[in-house]
């Protein structure tokens, strides 16, 4: 970490000597590319579009090898006040890459947390934690291959710490979604994907992740990195999402209307190839589908997009039924299989400017998620919220987010193992603030009641800082 901060400090500060000298104004086209480049950011996209501005499986853009445009790109001088990259274009090599099917993205994702009252101590309550990954995407049409198809990888995964969590707080629900423990690198997904009938039909085979890239996508509350930090924020905990190998198909006949459903290994481990377990076991694998509608609202000011869905899964995984065994003298029985629901809703519902393209104004949210009593430890859960992009005048591409969700418990793990169990609930605000398009600097605050949904445990107040840099 100390070389990483070494390196960016000696970008940073030629950069802004650089930028104290000049004396001559941006040009207006500039300012509005800047302006254009930082709406498409996969974090602040309207519901509807969000899987299109961050999915490997997007529109192709036209393909460009002049050596003229890739000469142009290659003289323009790096700019640490609008590039959407830390390291630039790498002399125009990174657009050429891109132009032919190939495209490379390093994150870096730092977290500071402390624990201010409540929870498990407030003595010694401070952890950084973190994460980077090395995403790389192939267009096979761009590449001259076949068309409508590509491939994804996450090459290069790693975490530092468990975050405060754990030792600190011990919350249902994750206070820090990113933090991972301390694991240098793995190859977290990937996956082969293809598109027919007019790309009515979409395919994908590989190492998938349920959660944030297919299942209950969420506009305004989908990723620890870029929206709410907590995990209950931006995921429904009655859902067995997985990261495992298996296949997914989506089904859209017409522009507001979808189906998909998933198999994916059920017995898959965190950071193996999964072939141990997919093909070496029981065949068992989790199922989830999904429908949805996406409207798009009218108003004076243009569409405003959004997402209505309805899913449903089933985990074929044995789970033992809450049982209180009277010290050993009583056997707890299992279940052999498990199903559930969840609803889910986006809407935008304020749009500040009349452009088609410009994402500024109010979105709103709500989750809901039902899994059965017996052997499943949160019952029902549930959240709303809301996200405004743009609402302190001239920053324009920062997001100022509140949400609240809640965990319930089951009520026969109540009667049957902890006679305190009740519910927890997190209350969140977060605002994303852009140093500049490749570093974006979040303050996030939040409450915790009932820890782990103990009725007698201290509530948490938790505070801290965010920063994700774009490499």
């Amino acid at each position: 970490m100390g070389y990483c901060i070494l390196a960016i400090g000696v970008l940073i500060f030629p950069s802004v000597e650089a930028r104290g000298q000049a004396t001559t104004a941006p040009k207006s086209g500039d300012s509005q590319s800047q302006k254009k480049d930082a709406e498409v950011s996969p974090s602040n996209t309207p519901p509807g579009e969000g899987s299109k501005a961050s999915s490997a499986t997007s529109k192709e853009e036209p393909s460009s090898t002049s050596p003229a445009k890739v000469d142009a790109a290659a003289a323009k001088p790096f700019d640490f006040w609008s590039s959407k990259n830390l390291t630039g274009d790498w002399g125009g090599l990174r657009n050429k890459l891109k132009d032919d099917g190939v495209t490379v993205d390093l994150f870096l994702n730092q977290q500071f947390q402390q624990n201010f009252h409540g929870g498990l101590r407030v003595h010694d309550a401070q952890q950084l934690s973190g994460s980077y990954d090395l995403d790389i995407a192939l267009d096979f049409g761009k590449l001259g291959l076949w068309k409508d198809a590509g491939f994804f990888m996450r090459a290069g995964k790693g975490t530092w710490t468990d975050g405060l969590n754990p030792k600190r707080v011990e919350a249902l629900m994750n206070v820090n979604a990113d933090a991972g423990g301390n694991h240098v690198i793995s190859v977290e997904k990937w996956w082969y994907w293809q598109k027919f009938l007019d790309k009515k039909i979409e395919l994908r085979l590989g190492m998938l992740t349920t959660n944030k890239d297919l299942f209950d996508v969420g506009a305004y509350a989908n990723h620890e990195d870029k929206d709410f930090l907590n995990r209950g924020s931006i995921r429904d905990m009655t859902i067995p999402h997985r990261t495992g190998l298996g296949g997914f198909v989506k089904f859209q006949p017409i522009d507001w209307f979808y189906f998909q459903m998933a198999g994916v290994d059920a017995q898959s481990l965190p950071r193996r190839t999964g072939f141990d377990t997919a093909f070496h076991r029981q065949a068992l694998f989790v199922g989830l589908w999904e429908m949805g509608v996406t409207p798009k609202w009218s108003s004076a000011k243009g569409p405003m997009p959004g997402n209505l869905r309805l899913g449903w899964w089933y985990d074929p995984n044995s789970k033992p039924l809450f049982t209180d065994t009277l010290g050993g003298r009583r056997l707890a029985g299992t279940k052999a299989s498990d199903s559930g629901y969840y609803l889910g809703a986006d809407q935008m519902v304020w749009k500040e400017n009349d452009d088609a393209k410009d994402t500024q104004g109010l979105g709103v949210y709500a989750r809901y998620g039902h899994a059965h009593a017996d052997s499943n430890k949160i019952t029902d859960y549930w959240a709303v919220g809301m996200s405004y992009k743009g609402l302190i005048p001239t920053r324009d591409q920062d997001v100022t987010a509140f949400g609240v969700a809640q965990s319930i418990l089951s009520e026969r793990y109540g009667d049957e193992i902890h006679p305190f169990a009740d519910r927890e609930t997190v209350y969140e605000w977060y605002y994303s603030y852009q140093l500049t398009p490749c570093i974006i600097i979040s303050p996030d605050f939040q409450v915790v009641e009932n820890p782990g949904g103990d009725r007698i445990a201290h509530d948490a107040i938790i505070g801290g800082v965010r920063v994700r840099i774009i490499f």
